[in-house]
């Protein structure tokens, strides 16, 4: 994989960076963006998810000649967004939620060019929670995994073991979708080759 330019991304996320490595990609700089995150009002999960993208991005719009790629995870069950939980109520309450029910993970994605083109991108997933005893909840909400989690859990973790079924893309749950991730930095010009995921990953 040949890059063409250095690349910011504007989270400390520590599941994004991961995601990117095993896509082979390893940003020159992590340069968290420090935005409100804030829920306007009337404001609907997917177009807030990719709002504060968008402002992650901008946030580090004077940085130098670098690509910037900025995300936000909304966890949602129907038109309310989840916390990102960071206490055990948080999570107790989050698993309350989500028990039994289909709930959609949103995933704003921006990428900045050097020439500061903006694209961005919504993705959804749907995710199917089993029906939660009592006992699994109590269970999850003491392992801890949950916490600082959009929506109080952690696919790639314990709470996999509650999971029915996924429409869409994992890693879009688990922070950053790959996929579309790496389309959108190969038509933005990031790699000096236009070659496939496909063709990439074999060479």
């Amino acid at each position: 994989m040949i890059r063409a330019k250095k690349l910011i991304l504007a989270s400390a996320s520590p599941r994004r960076v991961e995601l990117l490595k095993q896509s082979g990609i390893t940003p020159d700089k992590i340069i968290p963006a420090d935005i409100d995150e804030s829920e306007l009002k009337g404001e609907l999960p997917g177009p807030h998810a990719l709002r504060l993208a968008l402002g992650k991005a901008e946030a580090l719009e004077k940085s130098a000649d670098h690509f910037i790629l900025a995300a936000d995870t909304v966890v949602a069950c129907g038109r309310r967004i989840l916390p990102k939980a960071e206490t055990d109520e948080q999570v107790r309450e989050c698993l309350r939620h989500l028990s039994g029910r289909r709930h959609q993970v949103f995933g704003g994605i921006c990428i900045l060019t050097p020439q500061r083109k903006k694209i961005s991108r919504l993705v959804s997933t749907v995710v199917q929670f089993k029906s939660l005893t009592k006992d699994e909840i109590e269970f999850y909400v003491e392992s801890k995994e949950g916490l600082g989690k959009a929506g109080g859990y952690a696919i790639q973790g314990l709470c996999a073991a509650y999971i029915k079924s996924i429409t869409g893309s994992y890693s879009n749950i688990v922070g950053l979708s790959i996929y579309d991730t790496v389309q959108m930095l190969t038509g933005a010009g990031f790699f000096k080759d236009s070659t496939s995921i496909t063709q990439r990953s074999q060479s």
